[in-house]
């Protein structure tokens, strides 16, 4: 069939241009990470395609691997419908079913959705012209949360625990997640009085640690040093807190 050749083609050529503007790309994803309750039977995805022209859209879900493709794919989840076409100025609605897979029950587990686009030649015009067609692959979080894990996850920034410690690549601030759930920091920043000192951005695991290296930073900080951090929660917002070193 026409429609999957043309895919085929086009995840490899995704698979190269990962790296490519993906402001360049037409379809948009209704938000920039997706919630799983386990409960729901189903959740949908959400998609416009705010260009020009039409596009051929694939979606997959991966475990973790950015090299994933629809046919190597092992995530438990199932896409409807995985292969469409979009209209300019279109959305469309991507039904997602959990396939009922053995998976932790006391944490959330991790799963990326993927969108490959590929768009439609330009109308011929007569003139010979060469043309570079590009397919662009977007992918987001998906968080799938079972139903037995406890607490809340909008308090799980808050109960992060920070020290700092010496490590190969210098001193680091390093956070403890406690909780079931993931924190994705987007920005931390060690305060020691009028000082500054900027780490990395990095997903904190369930039940896991994470260091953020403070390049600047080479020596220790005193005892009324901060930690100012922004995490993004559920709806994909920014939440700015700041927590003490732990003693």
């Amino acid at each position: 069939m026409a429609y999957f050749t043309l895919i085929r083609q086009g995840v490899v050529a995704a698979m190269m241009l990962m790296a490519c503007c993906q402001a360049m790309a037409s379809v948009v994803i209704s938000g920039t990470r997706l919630i799983y309750p386990a409960h729901e039977t189903e959740i949908t995805v959400t998609l416009k395609n705010n260009g020009e022209l039409p596009v051929l859209v694939q979606t997959w879900v991966d475990s973790g691997d950015p090299a994933s493709s629809p046919t190597h794919s092992t995530a438990p989840f199932v896409l409807s419908p995985p292969v469409f076409r979009m209209d300019p100025n279109k959305g469309q609605s991507v039904r997602m079913m959990f396939t009922g897979a053995s998976v932790p029950q006391d944490k959330e587990s991790v799963y990326y959705f993927n969108l490959l686009e590929v768009p439609a030649t330009p109308p011929e015009t007569g003139t010979p012209v060469n043309i570079l067609q590009m397919a662009f692959r977007s992918r987001i979080k998906i968080f799938y949360r079972p139903q037995t894990l406890t607490g809340d996850a909008s308090d799980a920034i808050e109960r992060v625990q920070w020290r700092v410690a010496r490590q190969a690549g210098g001193i680091a601030l390093v956070g403890h997640n406690p909780t079931g759930f993931h924190i994705t920091v987007t920005s931390v920043v060690l305060v020691d009085g009028e000082q500054r000192f900027a780490g990395g951005s990095e997903m904190i695991a369930p039940e896991a640690t994470q260091a953020f290296v403070l390049p600047a930073l080479k020596h220790l900080p005193g005892p009324q040093a901060q930690v100012e951090l922004s995490a993004i929660n559920d709806y994909g917002a920014d939440v700015v807190i700041k927590r003490p070193l732990a003693p």
